[in-house]
């Protein structure tokens, strides 16, 4: 009796799966396979908040080391929540914040609810792919990764570094 029903399920499920659904995921224009035409000079790098933090770990200026590495110019991009994270982390990162309360780097105000940074970052790259993302957190790259054409800097060995950037300068 209960091969029957089993049976009767699985002829079910058969008769209403034949209809396959298939979707396509729509891909930007400015992609031509995973090279993205949209990330010009100046480059706009949207900056987390354990970039920072890493940066001055390893006293390395923001700006001019980013403009060492891309060989162009940079337009370090501080979200709302970002700035907020920092502020959040309490006296330990007064310099980081101090960092990022400089005049010279460009501000998004962010239009969400919350303040987590990586939902922030992921949606503004989702929405339009041409920002660098500079971030020291694995959980971020993971996701950024999962975006084609986005290019992701980190600070690593004492340097800025950059991944998926086709025209990035080979290491030395």
């Amino acid at each position: 009796k209960k091969n029957q029903l089993k049976g009767e399920i699985e002829g079910r499920r058969k008769t209403t799966g034949d209809e396959v659904v298939r979707e396509i995921p729509q891909v930007a224009s400015n992609l031509f396979f995973q090279y993205n035409t949209a990330l010009v000079p100046p480059y706009s790098v949207l900056v987390d908040t354990n970039f920072i933090g890493h940066s001055i770990q390893n006293k390395l200026e923001l700006l001019s080391s980013m403009m060492d590495l891309l060989y162009a110019k940079c337009n370090p991009i501080i979200t709302s929540c970002v700035m907020a994270e920092l502020e959040k982390l309490g006296p330990r990162y007064r310099i980081a914040l101090q960092t990022a309360r400089d005049e010279r780097w460009e501000r998004i105000t962010c239009s969400h609810k919350g303040t987590y940074a990586d939902d922030c970052l992921v949606d503004l790259v989702m929405k339009s792919k041409i920002y660098i993302v500079a971030t020291n957190d694995r959980d971020l790259k993971r996701r950024i990764r999962k975006i084609p054409g986005v290019p992701i800097m980190s600070v690593a060995r004492g340097k800025y570094v950059i991944e998926r950037l086709p025209d990035a300068p080979e290491k030395r």
